[in-house]
């Protein structure tokens, strides 16, 4: 039971840390182009992250990208010390980013740990469902250029739109408007991100039904209303507490944005999350806006783009899984002999 709680815990806690990680996927723009202060940007995206919570379980009426996590590693693998060691690398690596200023994926370290204590535990890839994670693996790539794809398309049609606009107009309206994509896309990271700690924490309850304890759950797609509510104002809270050196990489050192192009780049990623979200695949948010942000600033000129930032960040996005998953692996062997 101590045990369980504790995972719990540090689950709560990862979400928190994803919060503060991630907060910058949602303000940046709007921060860089002075429509909000940080503060009341970041209380403007908490909001949002909360709201998505009645969202999923009043409209859509499911949390398909949790059940995705919760069964990335099959049933009969899934035990308490394999979550320990998941978590505890999946924090270890989001604090090393957070620290370094890098926006890595909170989602991709999550199943990277998970998925490398279970191979650990086992001795066996065949702990892990493949298909299932190299479909979230997949998307590393992808969710970056669909939200580069999607935001080209629209800051091309925004420009033929508003050619004839005032200049000085178009800015006062696009300044308003990034209130609006920016409740949009923290509504979308709200969606994405709280869903992948209720896996883990859904996975951690049918791990303690195994054992035989009276709060566990039979069913890893049955999950509690509390697991939600809880991991939605977790991700909230840290939110409101902000990620302010990654804010700068995605504010300023990406390329100069705009409000117009801070509209569009926040409604690209917003599409790009709404899209998966469909899908029940649980992708970066980091990845998204990067990707949405790097097509806004390509429209304008190639050059506009700081690619030798951006390939950085690719680096850092593709060694997330492995680094994760050996992370996991060592903290999963000092569990089993500690214990």
């Amino acid at each position: 039971m101590t045990l369980l709680i504790v995972v719990i815990a540090l689950a709560l806690i990862f979400d928190y840390i994803n919060g503060f990680h991630d907060a910058a996927n949602s303000v940046a723009t709007i921060v860089s182009t002075k429509v909000l202060t940080p503060f009341r940007a970041v209380l403007w995206a908490a909001m949002f992250n909360f709201i998505a919570f009645f969202i999923s379980k009043y409209i859509i009426g499911e949390f398909g990208i949790a059940n995705t996590v919760a069964k990335t590693v099959f049933e009969q693998y899934i035990t308490l010390p394999v979550i320990l060691a998941g978590l505890l690398a999946a924090i270890s690596w989001n604090l090393l980013t957070w620290w370094l200023g890098i926006p890595s994926s909170s989602s991709h370290t999550l199943i990277g740990g998970f998925a490398g204590a279970a191979i650990t535990s086992s001795f066996s890839f065949g702990a892990v469902h493949l298909s299932i994670v190299i479909k979230i693996a997949s998307f590393i790539i992808l969710a970056p250029l669909i939200g580069m794809f999607v935001a080209t398309v629209l800051t091309i049609f925004v420009f033929w739109v508003c050619k004839k606009v005032n200049p000085h107009k178009a800015n006062k309206w696009f300044k308003r408007l990034q209130l609006v994509s920016s409740g949009l896309f923290s509504i979308g990271h709200g969606l994405n991100d709280s869903q992948k700690v209720m896996g883990i924490i859904a996975a951690s309850l049918f791990a303690a039904h195994q054992q035989g304890l009276s709060i566990g759950i039979a069913d890893i797609t049955h999950i509690p209303t509390w697991v939600p509510l809880a991991c939605f104002t977790m991700i909230g809270l840290g939110t409101l507490s902000g990620g302010w050196r990654i804010i700068k990489t995605m504010g300023s050192r990406i390329t100069k944005v705009t409000p117009l192009e801070g509209v569009v780049a926040e409604t690209a990623g917003a599409l790009t999350l709404f899209l998966t979200e469909m899908l029940e695949i649980p992708v970066s948010t980091t990845h998204t806006i990067t990707g949405a942000i790097v097509g806004v600033g390509a429209v304008k000129r190639l050059s506009a783009v700081r690619w030798g930032i951006t390939r950085s960040l690719l680096t850092a996005w593709l060694l997330t899984i492995p680094v994760s998953a050996l992370l996991a692996s060592g903290i999963y062997m000092v569990i089993r002999w500690v214990g």
